[in-house]
């Protein structure tokens, strides 16, 4: 009996060690030798190349986690909020502005061997904050030019913080919505952090701007027509010297400001091809698209008729006197020269901030036109709407045609 007794008690020991060095337990014989990990909190994966969302709050609770890690000791743990340590330890426990911030935690051991964990945080105002939402490009910005933030309550916003400096001269427009500065000269080129302050010297967060004195094409430049007016749109665009379009230089253009270059599309068949140009001090010009800024653009003609381009943002989030409350920049007299059987294509990408798309068509009194269907959707695409003669008849019957929905641009307009 007394031998089973010690068999049992030495088994029970065994399988306290073997609990011990568990590798889902931190514990503090592991060497600064061994590989680093990070047990808990066990964080997201990222999709399609985008980082996942860490944490999300609003602005008034803190950004509140405590690792568990292995080796328990022999480890040093630095967490950085947009590429600058702001804690270090097993645990952080701050608070942010509202804005989506870059998040990365740091875990190294004595031993110079590390892992880490990266993504966003995003940070909610409150219902009363002046706030600010990214619309379009807008926040794309040239040194001493003027620029816009849109949002809501901007009218509280008294001053404007971008990398330390204060700019007072700052103009409301609409009600609230919409706040014109000028971009500080002798500001760097690169992501800057922006601050409102209203009228009790309250700081608020307004997400970041990005700098560039690049020229850059911001839109027009995804689909075109042949043997039709061209219009591109961008920043710093009156330094720009040629443009080669299928292997066409072009060096006189229609009109050339610092913000649209208008030329005439050569005589080509519907395809793809290649767009480049170049400045007065012989550099490239920039594309801004969806997966990056780039020296060249590939460009669709088609015989299609382009009704309008842009990138319009439309949310039911908004208020109605906010232009982005609705799409309705194609009059309904463009819809009374269109005849009955042609298809409408609505181009229209996502804007990932939002967590739920959604687009519907209606007519200008916010009727859905005939036979026509709500998509839901996660990535950008077309929306292929039959101008029927009940859709065209209900367009001219009730003040024109209206996107509506939420958490997209409406990127281009098509007729064919």
């Amino acid at each position: 009996m007394k031998n089973i007794y010690y068999i049992l008690l030495t088994m029970l020991a065994m399988s306290f060690a073997f609990t011990a060095c568990s590798e889902d337990n931190p514990f503090s014989t592991v060497t600064a030798n061994d590989e680093p990990r990070i047990l808990d909190p066990i964080f997201p994966d990222g999709k399609d190349g985008k980082l996942p969302v860490i944490a999300e709050m609003n602005r008034d609770a803190p950004l509140s986690i405590s690792l568990t890690v292995t080796p328990a000791n022999n480890v040093s743990i630095s967490w950085l909020i947009d590429g600058h340590e702001v804690e270090t330890g097993k645990t952080i426990d701050i608070y942010l502005k509202a804005g989506t911030y870059k998040f990365k935690v740091m875990v190294t051991t004595d031993a110079s061997k590390s892992t880490y964990r990266e993504g966003t945080v995003l940070v909610k105002p409150l219902v009363d904050d002046p706030s600010s939402t990214a619309i379009g490009v807008e926040r794309i910005v040239i040194p001493g030019a003027k620029a816009r933030f849109y949002g809501s309550n901007l009218d509280k916003v008294k001053s404007v913080i971008i990398d330390n400096k204060t700019i007072t001269d700052i103009a409301h427009v609409g009600d609230g919505n919409y706040l014109e500065y000028t971009v500080p000269a002798d500001l760097d080129e690169g992501e800057h952090r922006v601050i409102f302050v209203d009228n009790n010297s309250f700081e608020y967060g307004a997400n970041t701007i990005t700098v560039t004195q690049a020229t850059l094409i911001t839109a027009g430049v995804d689909r075109t027509n042949a043997n039709r007016e061209w219009t591109i749109t961008g920043l710093n665009l009156d330094l720009v010297t040629s443009l080669t379009f299928a292997e066409q230089t072009i060096t006189e253009f229609t009109k050339q400001t610092a913000t649209e270059i208008v030329i005439t599309c050569p005589d080509l068949q519907d395809g793809e091809y290649r767009l480049i140009g170049k400045t007065k001090s012989g550099e490239n010009v920039q594309f801004y698209t969806a997966k990056g800024i780039v020296a060249e653009h590939t460009v669709i003609v088609s015989s299609e008729t382009i009704l309008w381009e842009g990138h319009h943002y439309v949310s039911w989030d908004l208020p109605d006197e906010s232009p982005n409350k609705k799409f309705d920049l194609i009059g309904k007299e463009v819809f009374a020269s269109i005849k009955a059987g042609a298809t409408l294509s609505i181009h229209y990408s996502v804007n990932s901030q939002d967590v739920y798309h959604q687009l519907r068509t209606t007519s200008g009194h916010w009727a859905d036109l005939p036979s026509t269907a709500v998509i839901e959707f996660s990535e950008g695409g077309v929306k292929e709407v039959q101008l029927t003669q009940a859709v065209l008849d209900k367009i001219q019957a009730e003040d024109g045609f209206l996107c509506i929905g939420h958490g997209y641009y409406v990127d281009m307009v098509t007729v064919q």
